[in-house]
């Protein structure tokens, strides 16, 4: 049980956690919620929420006491007394300033911990999957990639960035997905010089590289994924910038395994651009982990001090942009093995020409 790791890795001093946070509150109770607070203390566990959920959350969630809330100012302190907690940690870096006050006011009997020992703790258990974890983010993936297979399909000249993102959002919906990882990314042409471009109106023209970031959620869970593909024959100078791409992307892959650093992996993919002559054009991390939320920890980057575990799960995500020109990324997702790690992400990446 996750919340059996999260007490045994609390200081002595602290009796429990209070957890208010979307992502963490479904990591702890694996349950979905807009609302929500979890209480995890060495005596027990509740979990409190509105009437919208309390049904709902009483069928799904067996590692708390579910609790509909009514009046938080006068549960939460009983609550506590019930639980023997007279020192609660809250999520520093997933809360407000206002909302901290509110709770030190409510618990005003209750030492309250806000220096983000409980964040570097969930931060410690969360960047490490299990198998179950980790078969959820496949299962992501399998959907974005049939996605992927369909929308090569879809691609022709005249049809819009817009028009491909909604197709691949659609595509995965419809495949099984609960929700989309994040805001699909579609940028052709110019546009794909834009790591993070909005898909507009904007069609597709021939020679255009087209870039796809996209990915699907499956129990909470995340996939992510880019492709970038051409549209009618490309020229040398895309040609070449695109193989350096998939170099740099090859080479971090084969580096990544337990022990080596964060910014090793990316060093990997950074020093291959470099030499090319595009260092200045790749100005984002090579990759980051990803699971219960799209960019968690660790972060494969210049100032990446962490070192590779087994159960890492991370993209690997290198790109060259030229303003004005055009951008080329390719991303996979690897976990990482005792030995190695293994790419979870099966679509080709060679270079696809669509529409010759």
């Amino acid at each position: 049980m996750n919340s059996d790791k999260l007490l045994a890795a609390l200081p002595a001093e602290i009796d429990g956690a209070l957890i208010e946070s979307p992502e963490n509150r479904r990591y702890f109770t694996g349950f979905p919620s807009t609302a929500g607070l979890l209480i995890v203390s060495r005596q027990g566990s509740v979990f409190l929420t509105d009437s919208r959920y309390i049904e709902a959350a009483r069928s799904k969630i067996t590692c708390a006491e579910v609790i509909e809330e009514k009046r938080r100012e006068q549960q939460l302190p009983e609550i506590a007394e019930k639980l023997g907690c007279k020192s609660l940690a809250l999520e520093a870096r997933r809360t407000t300033v206002a909302n901290a006050a509110r709770m030190a006011k409510i618990l005003k009997d209750i030492k309250i911990i806000d220096d983000c020992t409980l964040d570097n703790i969930i931060d410690s258990l969360r960047i490490k999957k299990n198998s179950a974890e980790i078969a959820c983010i496949q299962k992501a993936q399998r959907i974005a990639e049939q996605a992927f297979d369909h929308i090569l399909k879809f691609i022709k000249a005249d049809v819009s960035e817009r028009d491909i993102a909604l197709e691949l959002d659609f595509a995965m919906l419809k495949n099984g997905a609960e929700a989309l990882s994040f805001e699909t990314i579609v940028a052709g042409g110019v546009n794909s010089s834009m790591p993070h471009a909005v898909p507009s109106n904007k069609k597709v023209e021939y020679g255009d590289f087209i870039t796809m970031d996209f990915g699907a959620v499956i129990d909470g869970y995340h996939s992510d994924m880019t492709r970038t593909v051409a549209f009618g024959a490309v020229n040398a100078k895309k040609e070449a910038v695109y193989a350096t791409v998939l170099h740099a992307q090859k080479a971090a892959l084969e580096l990544i395994k337990p022990g080596i650093s964060c910014k090793a992996a990316d060093a990997a993919a950074r020093d291959i651009i470099t030499a090319a002559g595009f260092g200045g054009n790749f100005g984002h991390g090579t990759g980051h982990g990803v699971g219960i939320e799209i960019h968690e920890e660790p972060a494969l980057s210049p100032a990446g001090e962490k070192i590779l575990e087994a159960g890492h799960i991370v993209t690997v995500e290198p790109g060259i942009y030229l303003p004005g020109e055009f951008g080329v990324r390719i991303e996979d997702m690897a976990v990482v093995t005792e030995n190695g790690c293994e790419n979870l992400t099966y679509s080709p990446k060679e270079l696809i020409v669509l529409g010759a």
